[in-house]
């Protein structure tokens, strides 16, 4: 008996050496995704632009490094605070931890290299190292053309320069540890001509991050089906909104909508009519930025709504909207 309870001790030793090496390696060797590139982005005035047009339309910088009026559906931009971070995503929202935006005007990145930003935001480490908690998806923009990646920089090199420090992000346990795990080496692609309809709604998917918000997640892992919705996104009020099952399904999905219909739902908050309705508590709002994504050209949308259709029918009837009781 005693041999046993002694080898049983010693078992127990070594599992615990072995654990505390793991977290050693994991907190001390990781992430590893190599340095930043040398990179020294050489700005026209065309790039600019397409960088504006992807941060403020399709990639959505803008949407979680601004400040959002969330006293309006949808909550647009408050104009003059494109940039300075502070939005935040913590437990309260259900989110391992409490991460938030910095500040991406000049006047917080001056001492940061081409390359480094471009590291941050393709493979989700910072300047000094840190891994980047993955509500900003890179994971998606590792995906794209680097010559997209570069258009953003060069327009958030342009951004008007705000004097702002938010509140340092901060992982709650075990997420301090597995994050260190979530940035990957990027796998770039070369952005597919708007005539290749499917594999250019993909590619326009992918860089809007559709699928992250459209698929359950669990604490940041994805346990439902892609793109068929039912992400719960709790609101300040307690009300809580959930995404729609975007799946070419016809009774759950978006099976019996029509490309202009599809078009037609985003461009509506482009109209020179259009005005932001005030929400109350209790109200129907949502977290999706339907005032920025309007801004996107209707070829773009279009073929967002073509490859949307080719993707395979999921019926999951969602509950999209539950107000504070």
């Amino acid at each position: 008996m005693k041999k046993i309870v002694k080898y049983l001790a010693y078992g127990l030793g070594l599992i615990g050496l072995l654990l505390i090496g793991l977290l050693t390696y994991v907190k001390t060797m990781l992430p590893d995704v190599g340095p930043p590139p040398d990179l020294k982005i050489q700005t026209t005035n065309e790039l600019v632009e397409r960088g504006k047009y992807l941060a403020h339309h399709v990639m959505l910088c803008m949407d979680c490094h601004s400040t959002r009026d969330w006293q309006s559906f949808s909550g647009p931009i408050i104009a003059g605070t494109e940039g300075k971070g502070g939005e935040t995503f913590d437990q309260k929202l259900g989110f391992p931890g409490k991460f938030v935006a910095p500040n991406i005007t000049p006047v917080a990145l001056q001492n940061w290299t081409d390359g480094e930003i471009f590291r941050a935001i393709t493979a989700g480490v910072s300047k000094t190292g840190k891994a980047l908690f993955n509500i900003m998806p890179h994971h998606n923009y590792g995906q794209l053309d680097q010559r997209d990646i570069e258009a953003v920089i060069a327009y958030i090199r342009t951004l008007k320069p705000i004097e702002h420090k938010p509140a340092i992000s901060s992982a709650d346990f075990p997420m301090n540890f597995i994050i260190n795990t979530i940035p990957k080496k990027p796998q770039f692609s070369a952005r597919p001509q708007p005539t290749e309809a499917i594999a250019y709604g993909k590619y326009l998917v992918t860089a809007a991050g559709c699928m992250d918000c459209h698929t359950k997640q669990d604490k940041g892992k994805f346990v439902g089906e892609p793109f068929a919705g039912n992400f719960a996104f709790p609101l300040p009020d307690g009300s809580v909104v959930r995404s729609s099952n975007i799946t070419p399904d016809k009774e759950t999905g978006l099976g019996a909508w029509t490309e202009d219909q599809f078009v037609a739902r985003f461009k509506m908050y482009a109209d020179s009519t259009y005005a932001p309705q005030t929400t109350g508590p209790g109200e129907f709002q949502t977290v999706m930025p339907w005032t920025m994504y309007a801004g996107m050209s209707q070829e773009d949308l279009q073929a967002i709504y073509t490859y949307l259709q080719s993707i395979a029918p999921v019926t999951n009837a969602v509950e999209k909207f539950t107000p504070v009781k």
